[in-house]
């Protein structure tokens, strides 16, 4: 398979850590920060970063994992039959700064459903936005607040991230040729 290693799990951990001090430091601490992950590899992520911030700021951060399948514009488009997941969000969003996590940003697609989900839920003060990797190619006026990584890509590659909590195996992030990958 020709891939290439982008970040290998020490380069996730520190960068976990910076967007941690980053959120803590733009909301002048978390008090009334909460995480949410999309699910897939965005939950775990949001997991991660919320440790991390107990860690820096002694604040537990409630964390909620959002899934966001039926608010997808292309899901004429993705199959017949979506595979919906559980939402977990036990928590109330209203008046609270919530932070979106997710691994790849790219069209902005994704987000725009997750900005759809999350009013659904209430009215947050606002909505920032944290992703392990941006490879740019946006259709849609969506940047984050928070990036692990900016990484420039052709339309012909894809970014794979891989997290034990989802995968197995060992953490990492790699560019791969469209032809040999289905799905980011």
């Amino acid at each position: 398979m020709g891939e290439k290693q982008i970040l290998d799990a020490d380069d996730i951990r520190r960068a976990i850590t910076r967007i941690a001090h980053e959120i803590a430091e733009r909301n002048a601490g978390v008090r009334d920060v909460a995480l949410v992950g999309i699910r897939r590899r965005g939950a775990p992520l949001a997991m991660r970063i919320a440790a991390a911030l107990e860690e820096i700021e002694r604040v537990r951060v409630p964390v909620g994992i959002l899934d966001i399948t039926l608010y997808r514009d292309d899901l004429g488009i993705r199959g017949p039959a979506p595979v919906v997941h559980a939402t977990d969000i036990p928590f109330d969003i209203n008046g609270r700064t919530v932070v979106l996590v997710d691994d790849v940003l790219y069209t902005g697609r994704t987000i725009r459903a997750a900005l759809d989900a999350l009013t659904d839920f209430g009215r947050p003060a606002r909505i920032q936005l944290a992703v392990l990797i941006d490879r740019g190619h946006r259709e849609l006026p969506i940047r984050a607040d928070f990036v692990g990584k900016n990484v420039p890509t052709s339309r012909d590659e894809r970014i794979a991230t891989r997290l034990h909590e989802v995968d197995g195996g060992a953490d990492g992030v790699f560019i791969v040729r469209a032809s040999e990958t289905a799905t980011e």
